[in-house]
């Protein structure tokens, strides 16, 4: 009971300070942090390490820090010389003490005591009015006290245990769609790198962000506190902008979410250069396939043919390459890595470079070289077929890609369909318009429900609750016959949403291989430096919980490209759509004559 009572009076403030200047302002430290480093010894990583976490439980739980007080990355400038002094963990756990206790004072939340959502039955797609929670706060270490000590363990419990219901100051749900929106994260961008503080401040902003308001963090794949152990002296001793932004890049990675690039600072991921080749490729297992060649540039580049499979490049093997620049690609599977790595695989300086290729059971040095990417031949990274966005490939086969689809022509393309016995949607490519339920709702029959969400909770930081998604409601004209929907390592994110959609329909099925894995609308990340990034900020699952980030949509009948297809000029996944609507007993001239890409 005494101790209760001491820490009472520290969380009070009764004998505290009051806090610092409120964030507009608070200035000291706009030109930079100050905090020089060269070196990190375990006793101070492990004191930085929990000092992190303790940071960032403090900016989702602290009132005086939700409500906007305080300039919460200047308080932790203000507080790591102290944790980097400290000779061991029970001297940093005692200025952590004494800062909380600074903060400001923090009453009993009596009757107004946030509790967040409670479980609830949950029974398909019906949720009672009470959300069962999906994700619950991992925040077990709070009481632990062989890492808090007992004094430091009770501050945060008692915090986590007396946060009222309201408004976060560096967080809100974006109206209508209930994303995380991250607020007032600023960039400084005007900061000089390297600054070890402030790239101190990357890893916490960017870790936390993660802990507290990532609806996939349960499916990282990593262990997130040892990421934070691991990328905490890689970034604080970053010994130049480069440097600090590759760490980031890396950092970022091990979320293993598409969505959650470095965007700002792609110039810097490998493979670098202002030049390439003039082809493009696409990965069949290991196998980096030549899909095809710009027309015009031929003369440049000779000796190449569509099906050729690189082998080599700048006299460094394939699988190298790809193991060397793989921790730099942020992709929720393998698929959406080996095609995104593909699209900048030929990158490099410009001039002479020698290829090695397979053609068939032969290899071939290739002597050619890069050209400018700014004057280059736009080369497709779609897999649908060229020509217009719907046509009749026979009397009872209709095709629509989504890559230049217009939701206002709909209608047309239903009725135009109306009389064939299959329709194949092609979602290899990125919907140009959101027709989720222009579409759809054309393709079943009753009320149909194709998607649940996970959200945050705001005052229960860490939480993510089951909310229902909307329904196909069924609209005329209907389309009976079946419908077929390609996807492959292209689908991505709205293509994804969509494939779930028309993937409800009862005469419904998927053909490709697997996708993304990357859906749900983003939440832009600011980082110091002017660095951007971005995650999936809702959850994204089928009715009844089945989960799609990482997974992506599962064809019901997988179908991957085939090297020796490629190089014929065949769309060998078009082709068992074609099957499936004619049936088995269709000659393979006649399913070849109908998928033929360039017909």
């Amino acid at each position: 009971m005494l101790v209760f009572v001491s820490l009472a009076v520290t969380l009070l403030g009764t004998a505290q300070p009051g806090p610092a200047a409120k964030p507009s302002g608070d200035r000291q430290f706009d030109r930079g942090s100050g905090l020089v480093l060269s070196s990190l010894t375990s006793v101070q990583i492990d004191n930085l390490v929990l000092l992190g976490k303790v940071w960032g439980f403090l900016k989702y739980h602290h009132p005086t820090v939700t409500s906007g007080e305080l300039q919460w990355d200047y308080e932790l400038f203000r507080i790591l010389p102290e944790i980097l002094a400290a000779p061991d963990q029970a001297a940093a756990q005692t200025s952590m003490i004494h800062w909380i206790g600074g903060l400001g004072p923090v009453q009993p939340c009596g009757n107004s005591c946030a509790t967040g959502d409670k479980d609830g039955p949950r029974i398909g797609h019906v949720l009672t009015p009470v959300p069962m929670l999906a994700l619950r706060p991992e925040i077990a270490w709070i009481a632990d006290e062989a890492l808090l000590g007992k004094e430091l363990a009770r501050a945060l419990q008692y915090l986590q245990q007396n946060r009222t219901a309201g408004k976060q100051f560096y967080i809100s749900l974006a109206p209508g769609i209930g994303n995380p929106s991250f607020d007032h994260e600023r960039d400084y961008v005007g900061v000089k790198f390297p600054d070890a503080g402030f790239q101190i401040l990357a890893l916490y902003r960017f870790w936390n962000i993660i802990e507290y308001w990532s609806p996939n963090r349960n499916i990282v794949g990593e262990d997130w506190d040892g990421v934070l152990r691991e990328f905490l002296p890689r970034l604080a001793l970053a010994k130049s902008s480069e440097e600090y932004q590759l760490e980031m890049m890396e950092l970022i990675a091990q979320v293993h979410d598409t969505h959650a690039n470095l965007w700002s600072s792609l110039s810097l991921r490998p493979p670098v250069g202002e030049c390439r080749l003039p082809l493009s490729l696409r990965f069949l297992g290991q196998s980096a396939v030549i899909t095809a060649v710009a027309s015009q540039d031929l003369s440049a580049v000779g000796g190449f043919k569509v099906g050729d499979v690189l082998t080599d490049l700048d006299g460094k093997p394939v699988e190298n390459l790809l193991q060397s620049w793989s921790p730099y690609y942020a992709d929720s599977n393998d698929a959406a890595r080996l095609r995104d790595i593909a699209r900048a695989m030929t990158n490099g300086p410009c001039g002479p470079v020698t290829v090695r290729i397979r053609r068939g059971p032969d290899l071939l040095t290739v002597a050619t070289k890069r050209l400018p990417s700014a004057g280059m031949t736009a080369i497709t990274n779609t897999h649908d077929l060229p020509g217009d966005t719907f046509r009749l490939l026979s009397d009872q086969v209709a095709y629509l890609k989504l890559s230049s689809v217009k939701a206002g022509d709909a209608v047309s393309y239903i009725q135009r369909a109306r009389d064939t016995k299959g329709l194949i949607v092609d979602i290899r490519n990125y919907p140009s318009e959101f027709v989720v339920f222009a579409l759809g709702s054309r393709l079943v029959k009753w009320s149909t429900p194709f998607v649940e969400f996970t959200q945050a909770e705001l005052s229960n930081p860490g939480a993510f609750h089951w909310t229902k998604g909307p329904l196909l409601q069924p609209a005329e004209p209907h389309y009976s016959g079946k419908v077929i929907i390609l996807v492959d390592e292209v689908t991505q994110s709205q293509a994804e949403y969509t494939a779930m959609a028309f993937r409800s329909s009862p005469h419904a099925m998927v053909i490709g291989s697997t996708t993304a894995g990357a859906d749900g609308d983003v939440s832009k990340l600011s980082l110091p430096g002017g660095l951007r990034t971005m995650i999936s900020g809702i959850g994204i699952f089928y009715p009844y919980g089945k989960q799609t980030q990482r997974v992506g949509i599962i064809p019901d009948k997988i179908v991957v490209p085939t090297i020796e297809g490629i190089g014929a000029g065949r769309d060998e996944v078009l082709e068992e759509a074609v099957r499936q609507i004619l049936g088995a007993e269709t000659s393979i001239e006649t399913i070849k004559a109908l998928a033929k890409p360039g017909r």
